[in-house]
């Protein structure tokens, strides 16, 4: 890989990669098993340089802020490298958020340039929110032909105006940046509360690419499967800049749907894939049916092959061995698959566990946008399946005011930290306290120097006798439900004090169940987790739970917003609605 010591900015550490290994596939794009575009570097670098040079006659200058709103594509990264090339400053945005929140970020961010597609640019028109665009340069990708685009331009066009600009003129002027300077406004929107866009430099990507890939290397030839949405802070690192500045691939897949994301495993021999825990709890759950499907005697054999792994991987994994005990298995995820990264929300330890023992390692860590991505992350030396695993190098982190247990507010220190809140300086200074970063999240380190995350500070429940409660180490205990979604709730956090009241208990905890299309109620089921929770204290312990019909809604790493979740069940349940355990 590059000496990303040796750079200033992530244009130039690109644009380096970029030379170094010309004839190495860099990207592939694939839209329901029908590969749409397969670029090398140099292919890469050729689509590129057009767009950046008509960024440079347009207008886009240093500093100027471009911000970019589609689903995982090739035009994303080759837009990304352009604006950076020129110095202009990125606003990734999440493509999942509708088009008035896409409105009031734009406006928020006062982004300069704007490169989306044309379902989510209709959107936008349409919207009632929706304002004179002229200041902005719009960039279109995909419109049909006849598409009526307002003031925008067609992504396609402007990049072939560059390319003819080239022929006549010469190449974009590289636009040199320094590490200090800013690279990106990501805007995270966490569990609760306005959304706020960080604001992270250069120095910011580069050092925890560094990181990350001294625990796990990237390499020319190998893979990276993009699932988690490019403007997501963890697939920005791992499905762009890190691959790029080590030489290796990233597969991007148009369509997420399971049979095409299993064949992708298998057709691209994938390397590293990164996942949001709701997704890996899928992945589990659909080879749990496949093995319990197996006819009785190749049942017996398998689970005894993954018995041997577990004895042989105990303590460290052994990918030569495990392939040769599990091949079919490990056939089946493309035979190439080394590790898969897990982190955005609580991941149980049992699904962990599950996949280590097929000699499939899960990586669980832990970050968050403000600390410029990952902060730690398990190394397997030794393994654990119950910890977000150990600091990253250059991370300090430490326990801010522990109590009697060791658990306190997790805080940490390093070079990777954003520079601010835009346009938030109260925000900035509340989070940010004499270079430490406040994560709100409550954690304990344990006497190997593992993290062990407890839950969300302004989650946790303090009962009328001082006890601390974390809904998610509850919801950990009913992970055995085969339903679509679950979450624990205070009572009176849903309901006043006194509807809550009524209820028997103001402290009682209450399990929100979503279920799947037509599934019926696993009333047996709950009451068997919840009799294996007698082990529990009182005070942990669910007294009643009731049925949600919809989605819960979550933050574009798959977090529940607990807040929203709440207001909605409290303004369409009464307390009728909640069936006692």
């Amino acid at each position: 890989m590059l000496d990303l010591s040796q750079y200033a900015s992530l244009g130039a550490a690109l644009r380096d990669a970029l030379d170094r290994w010309p004839d190495e596939t860099c990207l592939i794009e694939s839209d329901r098993g029908r590969e749409k575009a397969r670029l090398t570097f140099a292919e890469f670098q050729q689509a590129a340089l057009p767009f950046a040079k008509s960024l440079q006659a347009a207008g886009v200058v240093t500093g100027s802020r471009c911000a970019i709103i589609m689903t995982n594509q090739s035009k994303w990264l080759i837009s990304a490298y352009a604006a950076l090339y020129v110095g202009a400053v990125l606003v990734p945005l999440d493509y999942k958020l509708t088009a008035s929140e896409h409105l009031a970020l734009l406006a928020h961010s006062e982004a300069d340039a704007l490169v989306t597609e044309y379902h989510l640019w209709r959107a936008m028109m349409q919207a009632p929110e929706f304002v004179d665009f002229a200041r902005r340069m719009v960039l279109v990708t995909e419109a049909p032909p006849n598409a009526d685009l307002g003031a925008a331009q067609r992504w396609e066009e402007f990049q072939a105006n560059g390319g003819a600009a080239i022929g006549l003129s010469g190449e974009p002027e590289f636009v040199p940046r320094q590490r200090s300077d800013w690279a990106c406004i990501v805007y995270s929107s966490g569990t609760g509360g306005r959304p706020k866009g960080c604001v992270l430099t250069h120095e910011n990507y580069l050092e925890q690419c560094m990181a990350l890939t001294s625990l796990y290397p990237f390499w020319p030839g190998m893979r990276y499967l993009s699932i988690l949405p490019t403007n997501h802070a963890i697939d920005f690192m791992v499905g762009f800049i890190g691959p790029f500045t080590c030489g290796a691939c990233v597969v991007h897949l148009r369509t997420l749907r399971p049979e095409f994301v299993r064949e992708s495993f298998t057709e691209y021999r994938i390397t590293y894939v990164a996942l949001v825990p709701m997704v890996l709890k899928n992945l589990e759950r659909g080879l749990r049916e496949r093995f319990d499907g197996l006819p009785k005697p190749k049942r017996f054999g398998f689970e005894v092959l993954r018995g041997i792994n577990r004895i042989l991987t105990r303590y460290r994994p052994n990918l030569r061995v495990s392939r040769r005990l599990l091949g079919e298995v490990h056939k089946a995820f493309g035979g190439e698959l080394r590790a898969m990264f897990v982190g955005g929300a609580f991941m149980d330890p049992a699904t962990v566990q599950f996949f280590y023992d097929l000699g499939i390692q899960v990586s669980n860590g832990y970050g968050l946008t403000e600390a410029g991505t990952a902060v730690t992350l398990n190394d397997f030396n030794p393994f654990r399946a119950d910890t977000v695993g150990k600091p990253l190098p250059g991370m300090e982190v430490r326990i801010a005011t522990p109590d009697a247990e060791g658990i306190g507010e997790v805080a940490i220190r390093s070079k990777t930290l954003m520079s601010h809140y835009l346009k938030d300086a109260e925000l900035t200074a509340e989070t940010i306290v004499n270079g430490w970063l406040m994560t709100g999240d409550l954690g304990r380190f344990d006497a190997m120097g593992h993290l062990q995350l407890l839950g969300r500070k302004k989650n946790m429940i303090v009962t009328e006798g001082g006890k601390n409660i974390y809904p998610e180490d509850i919801e950990n205990t009913f992970d055995g439900l085969a339903v679509k979604e679950c979450a624990v709730f205070a009572a009176n956090y849903v309901w006043p004090r006194g509807e809550a009241a009524k209820l028997g208990a103001k402290e009682m905890l209450l399990l929100v169940l979503r279920l799947e299309n037509g599934q019926p109620l696993p009333t047996t089921l709950i009451a068997e987790i919840n009799e294996r929770n007698r082990t529990l204290p009182d005070f942990k312990r669910v007294g009643g739970y009731v049925v949600w019909e919809h989605d819960f809604p979550r933050t574009a790493s798959m977090k529940i917003k607990r807040h929203v979740l709440a207001e909605e069940m409290a303004a369409s349940l009464t307390r009728a609605a909640v069936q006692p355990l």
